[in-house]
């Protein structure tokens, strides 16, 4: 059985209103590193059971894909308490992909937070 689940548009902002800690996958059947980045993905799932695993199939749910600006897939990204605090296209090697879930675990979001709201102020400043 598969510890990933397929996000859509129907299901997207549920789950990840839902979850403190959700991945993304950004994918394509007919792209080959995106086919050689799933079972490491997969592998970080079952390695990982309290945080949600998602995959978007970017042909199934362009909207989605178009939504985050998705340029490139693979991509990765990482939602933490509803805030994207990761994404980078291409795939990553299970050493790559463990050390950036555990950098995300240990992201401070009140932190994380205020930075946001710094930066939103002085765009607005300008």
């Amino acid at each position: 059985m598969s510890s990933t689940v397929e996000l859509t548009k129907e299901n997207f902002d549920r789950t990840v209103t839902e979850n403190p800690f959700v991945l993304i996958d950004f994918w394509a059947s007919w792209c080959g590193p995106c086919t050689q980045f799933a079972p490491v993905y997969e592998k970080a799932a079952e390695a990982n059971p309290d945080l949600v695993f998602g995959k978007v199939d970017t042909e199934a749910q362009p909207e989605l894909a178009q939504a985050f600006g998705i340029q490139s897939i693979p991509t990765l990204m990482i939602v933490r308490d509803q805030v994207a605090v990761f994404a980078q296209p291409g795939a990553l090697p299970e050493s790559a992909l463990t050390d950036v879930i555990g950098q995300a675990r240990k992201l401070d979001m009140d932190e994380v937070r205020r930075n946001i709201a710094a930066q939103q102020d002085g765009a607005q400043a300008e």
